[in-house]
């Protein structure tokens, strides 16, 4: 897992949707995310990094956003109405330290993902105590 907090040593990185009505900045080691093989992050190619929510700062109206939770006591994904990128999502988990929000690495505007080292989770199989890996899980029904 890769968390910050505002540290004013961390870098602040712009990101976006690909229309750019979704806009934030967010303050964080870009360097580290992680990816999980659960079908949702599998189908969107989401790699996360996740971040104390005063690190994190929308740039536009959250009301105009898409939404969605699949188990929404933990958290939501937010999307943009228009082009329906995924930028970030929020929530709340004790064994995040409570309030967090993850961050898609792959939309920060500043960020090569081919420099970022990946963890890897198991969530497909709600695996979470193994912990992250170097390598990913192999995918199986």
């Amino acid at each position: 897992m890769t968390t910050s907090s505002p540290d004013p040593v961390l870098p602040v990185h712009r990101g976006s949707c690909h229309c750019g009505h979704l806009r934030f900045t967010v303050r964080l080691d870009a360097t580290r995310g992680t990816r999980c093989n659960c079908t949702i992050c599998t189908k969107l190619g989401w790699t996360g990094a996740i971040v104390r929510p005063d690190a994190f700062t929308l740039a536009c109206d959250e009301a105009t956003l898409a939404t969605y939770a699949r188990h929404p006591e933990i958290a939501g994904r937010y999307f943009c109405p228009r082009c329906h990128v995924g930028c970030f999502g929020r929530g709340h988990l004790a064994q995040l330290g409570g309030d967090f929000v993850s961050i898609n690495l792959n939309c920060l505007d500043d960020v090569d993902l081919a420099a970022v080292e990946v963890g890897y989770w198991d969530g497909r199989h709600d695996n979470w105590q193994a912990g992250l890996r170097p390598t990913p899980w192999p995918i199986a029904p």
